[in-house]
């Protein structure tokens, strides 16, 4: 991701992979996270031409070295026990708890509307059932 690819001003981040592009509205809590990172980044390497959202303190100061990936999220939650993806997942579905529209995840996580239907379901499922005959 790009720096320029966050927009707080309209609460988005567009999230570009091949082929695809994801526009992910901000909630909140990610709205404060992505903002005070931006002050961080900002504090720490103020002349910084890396043109990533994400920065280290070695790809700060030299642009050639490849931006953070998934491996340095992967080192930081490694000792939890936790991966991304399921991280990720724990996310929808509490979020499909606490509000049943799947419009709003679809929003929030650029996900299809057959996967946010999916963790609707799975969140609510006394809506879903089949009543006995």
């Amino acid at each position: 991701m790009l720096l320029t690819d966050l927009d707080l001003s309209r609460e988005l981040l567009i999230v570009r992979r091949p082929g695809k592009r994801h526009i992910i509205y901000l909630d909140e809590l990610t709205y404060r996270c992505a903002s005070a990172w931006l002050h961080e980044r900002h504090r720490l390497w103020p002349v910084t031409t890396n043109p990533h959202l994400l920065i280290n303190r070695w790809t700060a100061v030299d642009t050639t070295l490849s931006p953070i990936g998934i491996n340095t999220f992967s080192t930081v939650f490694r000792p939890t026990g936790l991966t991304m993806p399921t991280l990720r997942q724990d996310r929808i579905r509490d979020e499909a708890f606490e509000v049943d529209d799947p419009l709003h995840l679809m929003r929030l996580f650029g996900i299809s509307s057959q996967t946010a239907m999916r963790y609707i379901n799975a969140a609510h499922p006394e809506r879903t059932a089949k009543l006995p005959r």
